[in-house]
């Protein structure tokens, strides 16, 4: 079963018909700027990955770091992009040396923050989740909790800039190679009423399986409080199968490596495996980061991503940035990359997004306001009358 259609990609001009002597309203043409006016819904995004470079580039002079590989915005931001293409995640992942470096006091939090929500709404997204690890912010001194605040008081800040049109949900995240998961989790659950609303872990998979961090997990189930796993990302199905058997994950970050457990045979028929079918079956949201994936290697290219299989076979799809700054990517230049690869239509985008808004941390009535206030209305607009 293919889920999408592909009759709506290439449209008249001005997205009108003339039919019999009669006008037609025809659905507005998937260009960039028209998936930017979408509304779309984000679920992974990485703070310290989402920097503007010129910004990294003041803060690292207003606080004397000196690690820069330059200090122009244009180059340094294509150096984050270069770097970042490894197809190593272990390399990939070391690239944030310089954005957590700039990140160690409250202003620099604060601001980083804003320009994320105002970055995030003027590319459309009405609701994201936003993440980051706590633990990487107290070199200059900064309490847990301080790093919190700073954060959400920053998020405030650029959602009030931006006009009020995105909502901001916080993940507070552990480091899978580090002891401070329980701590982690205490805390965000201690912000879970001031903007707060899931944990997660994060890090090198290989080495550092997610059931070291069980007490944690345990913590947040005991505590009625959402959290979701990096998973099956640079490390294969056991990852996978922890993360939902021992650990107990609302959503998986990532999960590319569950096409393992999926078999396509010669005449078109699929096969799925036991794990594929539980993921498929209880509708365990997939964080996808198509171009992010490619950078690390869990996928060869975007037309190769799993991503096009998994949608035609129904599974819960998201569709992600990860991080922004290494990927020199936004969600409308992700949609639009699907767009080219799999011949995703309008319909098919808003699936992808009522697939990501049902699947976030947030009470279920807000959800529903969300889909049926402004993603169904949104989308109606562009695909014009059916």
């Amino acid at each position: 079963m293919v889920p999408w259609r592909t009759s709506d990609r290439h449209l008249p001009i001005a997205g009108r018909l003339i039919v019999a002597g009669t006008v037609a309203v025809m659905p507005t043409p998937l260009t960039t700027e028209a998936i930017r006016r979408a509304p779309k819904v984000l679920l992974h995004d990485h703070l310290d990955g989402g920097l503007r470079p010129a910004t990294v580039i003041e803060l690292a002079a207003a606080s004397g770091y000196r690690g820069l590989p330059t200090t122009d915005p244009t180059e340094l931001g294509r150096w984050f992009r270069d770097a970042a293409d490894s197809g190593s995640l272990e390399r990939y992942l070391e690239t944030f040396a310089h954005t957590v470096g700039v990140m160690q006091s409250a202003p620099a939090l604060t601001r980083v923050a804003a320009e994320c929500a105002e970055d995030l709404a003027a590319d459309g997204v009405v609701y994201a989740e936003v993440r980051f690890a706590p633990e990487l912010h107290l070199e200059s001194g900064l309490s847990l909790d301080e790093v919190v605040e700073a954060v959400l008081a920053g998020f405030a800040q650029g959602v009030a800039r931006s006009g009020g049109g995105l909502r901001v949900g916080t993940l507070l995240t552990a480091m899978r190679h580090a002891a401070r998961s329980m701590e982690i989790a205490e805390l965000a659950v201690r912000y879970r009423d001031a903007g707060v609303v899931g944990f997660d872990i994060a890090g090198a998979e290989a080495g550092y399986p997610p059931t070291r961090h069980l007490d944690a997990f345990e913590y947040c189930q005991r505590e009625n409080f959402h959290f979701t796993i990096h998973a099956g990302e640079a490390f294969g199905l056991p990852s996978i199968w922890q993360a939902l058997q021992w650990c107990g994950a609302d959503r998986l970050g990532h999960g590319v490596r569950i096409i393992d457990d999926i078999t396509v045979h010669d005449d078109g028929t699929v096969t799925l495996g036991r794990l594929a079918s539980y993921v498929r079956d209880k509708r365990i949201p997939l964080e996808m980061c198509p171009s992010s994936n490619v950078q690390t290697g869990a996928a060869k290219s975007i037309a190769e991503h799993p991503l096009g299989l998994l949608s035609r076979l129904r599974f819960r799809v998201t569709v992600n940035t990860d991080n922004r700054l290494m990927s020199g990517c936004s969600m409308s230049s992700e949609m639009a990359a699907l767009v080219d690869a799999f011949g995703f239509g309008w319909t098919d985008l808003r699936w992808l997004t009522i697939n990501a808004m049902k699947s976030t941390f947030i009470p279920f009535d807000q959800r529903l306001e969300l889909i049926e206030g402004v993603i169904k209305p949104g989308y109606a607009e562009l695909l014009g009358p059916v």
